[in-house]
């Protein structure tokens, strides 16, 4: 056997401690808790007993004991000229052997969390969501819609021997020069914005910068105004800070402004398309927000995540082209056009916070990948963006407009506003509708929906309940007739079991 892999035996047998308390019980345990992790895997051969014994100081006879024993209990199986190989069956063994490995060796890691990240309330999806046959949900993308061979093209461009030496090496914490060029000069002009190149931050998507701004800027005495309903990732990462999280009810116009301002120290806010509602802030409630700003002493963090994705001939201007005091962060996002795997995104922003913000991402993962930061660069340069937006602003359009006339025809009690942009419908049921309970049953209809609840501060009430999202970014124009159909019977079926109005 290799001497790398011989070696790795070695590591395995350090790196599984156990309170077994002869050598035979730690070597067992060791090779179990591998093949049930996965690190060993079936097929595998194991080393011979004289390798191993000779490998981790311990007699030959013990590594025979136990490779007998793991073959008696079907985790191992002996093969003529080949020696011990792990069972294709061996990961699937009864629970016991599993329970008492996992309890010999538990730490009480409950015990030693500071945090409960996991526990908070966050949107759910079907991780299997393309097996469905009626997708409404959001943030996800049609694979038809795609630029393959354009995104192809850039990333074999992004591979040549000049470039490759280019940004292979380490950044420390630097961007690549061709992407923040693109940024500054392609894609914020379009939203009326110009600054320097170190007002710019690429990060791993719109989410890693506002987890960035927590760590700069908030604490336990920071108060951070939030839209309601808003984005529950957003509250989850600042109240996870020890930020105070103030909500701000959501008109039909968007953020309303109100007296609550003032009591806020930031307020973040989604004015090109309010997530989840898709209302669009007026652009003279915009200029009263940054003069509020000013007047009140408060910081706005825009967060512009799919504004490209406008179906009016003249979109509002962002907060941060009119802002005249530097009181607007503005966070974006490319990979809610491209690709929402892609995780590109970026933050603009005084030189002073970019320099923090730079060095609170390099603790976190130094710079993005290099290679994703060149062949976009490249993608934008070439144009394959801009084409790319004219194509999905007009099928999300086109969707839009089809998911519109189809609930109104088959669920005439839903009421909603068409968005000028974006890629959802927020859609509100009748009094004491549940739409939790209709996206359950729904599901085993091929329907998903994305119930509305969760992006209120208190999603128990009946009054959230009675929203929806419905996406159009994962659903083919041709399935959503018949989609809302399923959906109307879903529905109707509810009702007649009185689970829903």
């Amino acid at each position: 056997m290799a001497r790398t892999q011989l070696s790795m035996w070695k590591t395995l047998f350090t790196q599984h401690p156990s309170h077994e308390p002869t050598l035979q019980g730690r070597l067992r345990t060791m090779i179990v808790k591998a093949i049930l992790d996965g690190v060993i895997t079936p097929g595998t051969i194991l080393p011979s007993s004289r390798e191993l014994s000779n490998l981790l100081q311990v007699s030959r006879n013990t590594v025979s004991l136990v490779y007998q024993q793991l073959s008696d209990q079907q985790y191992l199986e002996a093969k003529p000229r080949s020696g011990y190989v792990v069972q294709a069956m061996a990961t699937l063994l009864p629970s016991s052997h599993q329970d008492g490995l996992r309890n010999s060796q538990a730490v009480a890691w409950n015990a030693r969390f500071h945090k409960r990240i996991s526990e908070l309330p966050n949107i759910s999806k079907p991780a299997n969501w393309q097996d469905y046959p009626f997708p409404f949900i959001y943030g996800q993308f049609d694979v038809s819609m795609f630029p393959a061979r354009e995104w192809r093209e850039c990333a074999i461009q992004a591979l040549r021997a000049s470039a490759v030496r280019d940004w292979a090496s380490d950044r420390i914490d630097q961007d690549d020069t061709q992407l923040i060029a693109q940024i500054q000069q392609r894609v914020l002009p379009t939203r009326g914005i110009w600054v320097s190149k170190d007002e710019i931050l690429v990060t791993a998507g719109a989410q890693q910068a506002n987890y960035i701004l927590s760590e700069i800027l908030f604490d336990s005495h920071t108060v951070l105004g939030l839209e309601e309903p808003g984005y529950p990732d957003v509250r989850n990462i600042y109240s996870s800070h020890g930020a105070v999280i103030q909500p701000i009810k959501v008109d039909a116009n968007g953020l309303r402004l109100s007296a609550q301002l003032a009591l806020c120290d930031y307020v973040y806010v989604t004015p090109s398309h309010q997530c989840p509602t898709a209302v669009t802030l007026p652009e003279d409630q915009r200029l009263r927000l940054i003069e509020a700003a000013k007047e009140q002493d408060f910081i706005i963090i825009e967060d512009d995540y799919d504004s490209d994705l406008n179906f009016d001939s003249q979109p509002a201007r962002a907060l941060k082209s009119l802002d005249e005091h530097g009181r607007v962060i503005y966070v974006g996002s490319l990979s809610k056009t491209i690709a929402p795997g892609l995780r590109a995104g970026y933050m603009v922003a005084d030189p002073a916070l970019i320099r923090e913000a730079r060095a609170v991402r390099r603790l976190m993962m130094r710079h993005p990948p290099m290679n994703n930061e060149r062949t976009l660069a490249l993608f934008l340069s070439l144009g394959h963006y801009d084409m790319l937006l004219r194509r999905l602003t007009k099928a999300y359009n086109q969707r839009i407009q089809k998911l519109s006339a189809a609930i109104r025809r088959e669920l005439p009690q839903w009421t909603f506003s068409e968005p000028k942009g974006g890629a959802a419908l927020w859609v509100q049921g009748p009094v004491n509708c549940s739409m939790t309970y209709l996206a359950k049953k729904a599901l085993d209809s091929g329907v998903i929906i994305e119930p509305g609840n969760i992006f209120f501060d208190k999603p128990n009430g009946k009054f959230a309940a009675r929203h929806a999202r419905l996406g159009v970014a994962s659903i083919h124009e041709s399935r959503i007739d018949e989609g809302i159909r399923v959906l109307a019977q879903v529905v109707r079926q509810a009702s007649r079991d009185g689970e829903t109005a």
